[in-house]
């Protein structure tokens, strides 16, 4: 199955160094390629996509277009992926990109777009409904707490290192009981576990997801 993509980005440079990045590529299309975000919210009303591959700032204001485009998305185009690439190692936006839920999302520096490999690997993942932040965005959203982090994670069972892997990959607890063959009611059991260990306190469920998945791949990337 071929995969539709949206390409929103100020730069005709920049948007031209994706297309030729992604030739090649049999099951991945560009349907639509856009300078500004009122062009981009049109193409995806009218090429129904399935992810939407955008950078953060773009016309009218050149501030976080894409970033609050994704949050939009959440609600008109939930099934609709994004794939944020960004020139800024800013964990502030990975965070506002995630906050409500790692599924479908993916987060990469610009520089990713030279390595075809990369960047199409993250539109697969994020169209199959899972996610990708790049591992420098990681380093640098946990670089000041990464040794009381990594000891928590050394806290966690092989079983549970393995969910919260595959929650990290963006996978409901639904999905992860059928892979694993377990319970639903288990996998909730474990997750509840990971989050006691890994002390992130009583905030929402989705916003403790978002904080154990940034943790594991802290882990991996370190």
């Amino acid at each position: 199955m071929t995969i539709r993509i949206v390409l929103g980005d100020d730069s005709y440079l920049a948007r031209e160094g994706v297309c030729r990045a992604l030739e090649g590529e049999p099951d991945i299309e560009i349907v639509a390629s856009c300078g500004d975000l009122d062009s981009l919210r049109a193409a995806v009303e009218e090429a129904h996509p399935d992810v939407v591959l955008t950078d953060i700032r773009m016309p009218p204001t050149n501030t976080d277009e894409g970033i609050g485009f994704a949050a939009e998305l959440r609600e008109t185009h939930p099934q609709v992926g994004v794939v944020v690439l960004s020139q800024y190692a800013e964990p502030l936006y990975a965070t506002k990109l995630l906050e409500e839920s790692s599924d479908r999302r993916a987060y990469l520096l610009k520089d990713r777009v030279q390595d075809r490999d990369e960047l199409s690997r993250a539109l697969r993942e994020v169209a199959e409904g899972r996610s990708i932040v790049d591992s420098r965005i990681v380093e640098a959203l946990l670089s000041v707490q990464r040794q009381r982090e990594k000891s928590s994670l050394d806290t966690l069972t092989p079983r549970e290192q393995e969910i919260l892997g595959l929650v990290a990959e963006g996978w409901s607890n639904g999905a992860i009981a059928e892979r694993l063959v377990i319970t639903k009611r288990a996998v909730e059991r474990h997750i509840h576990t990971i989050f006691w260990k890994l002390d992130l306190g009583d905030s929402a469920d989705i916003s403790r997801r978002v904080k154990a998945a940034l943790l594991y791949l802290s882990g991996q990337a370190g």
